[in-house]
């Protein structure tokens, strides 16, 4: 099979351990590039927190964002874009304040704005930190009365309080996708949005077929681009049932996993 398009999964992936890019991921993808081989970036990030990624490797290239909420070519024209409903979202944030007000972070993504209602808060800072990206400080309420609807809202809180806010908002929301990213991280999407989906998006845009593609990723909510692709390439630093669902294992994100697999296949010298 000739591969003619690589994804792959940001955090954990790409970048290594210390959020940045090694050098010889960064020499794949020009490779890549130089053979008309698109390399995409698939993560729950906002764009301009991908592109933090993407000017490092000094690269324009196409991005899903918000775990396939938004998907841009390499020219940042949008392919697509799904919302959270205005009535949707005020029912989430509501219920979120009501029950775990002093307790949880919510951070509410449109397009490429990020808006905290505390800027100064420690999480916020935190991943501020991570991202290379400012929060913007708003009041939700007067967001949505402005139209600005949300791909994507995350919640930051304690590993306890975060499983059971999945529970919890899954239940009265079954209309959403309400999962945990990490054990402090909740995401909140349209059901609709996953990253295969915003996959499939990028593929019809190439007018290329999913048996065409490969996948790196390192976590669960990859498992369905990995298992999506033509070939779901698990980082070794994933969990065990991530890398026993993928068809094959490379090294993990800070020894140049990527690179060598692309090297392995023949797809970069």
């Amino acid at each position: 099979m000739q591969y003619k398009i690589v994804f792959s999964d940001i955090d954990g992936t790409v970048l290594t351990s210390s959020h940045h890019v090694l050098p010889s991921t960064t020499l794949a993808v020009k490779e890549l590039l130089q053979k008309s081989i698109p390399f995409v970036l698939v993560s729950a990030r906002m764009p301009q927190a991908i592109r933090t990624v993407t000017d490092e490797m000094n690269v324009n290239i196409p991005m899903i964002s918000y775990g396939g909420a938004l998907v841009l070519d390499d020219r940042q024209n949008i392919l697509y874009d799904r919302k959270i409903s205005a009535a949707d979202t005020a029912a989430v944030i509501k219920e979120i304040k009501l029950f775990w007000q002093d307790s949880v972070v919510i951070n509410y993504y449109a397009g490429d704005g990020w808006f905290v209602e505390d800027t100064e808060n420690k999480a916020v800072v935190r991943e501020e930190n991570i991202t290379r990206v400012k929060a913007r400080q708003a009041d939700f309420a007067q967001l949505l009365a402005d139209g600005v609807l949300p791909n994507k809202l995350l919640c930051m809180t304690s590993p306890p309080i975060c499983e059971m806010m999945e529970k919890m908002l899954g239940e009265m929301f079954p209309q959403l996708k309400i999962m945990r990213s990490s054990p402090i991280l909740l995401e909140i999407m349209d059901k609709t949005v996953s990253k295969a989906e915003g996959i499939k998006i990028m593929l019809e845009h190439f007018g290329l077929k999913a048996n065409q593609s490969i996948a790196f990723g390192d976590n669960y909510n990859d498992l369905d681009m990995l298992e999506l692709a033509g070939v779901g390439v698990a980082m070794n630093n994933a969990p065990d049932d991530v890398k026993k669902t993928a068809s094959a294992v490379t090294d993990d994100n800070n020894h140049d996993g990527i690179y060598k697999f692309l090297q392995k296949i023949k797809l970069v010298d």
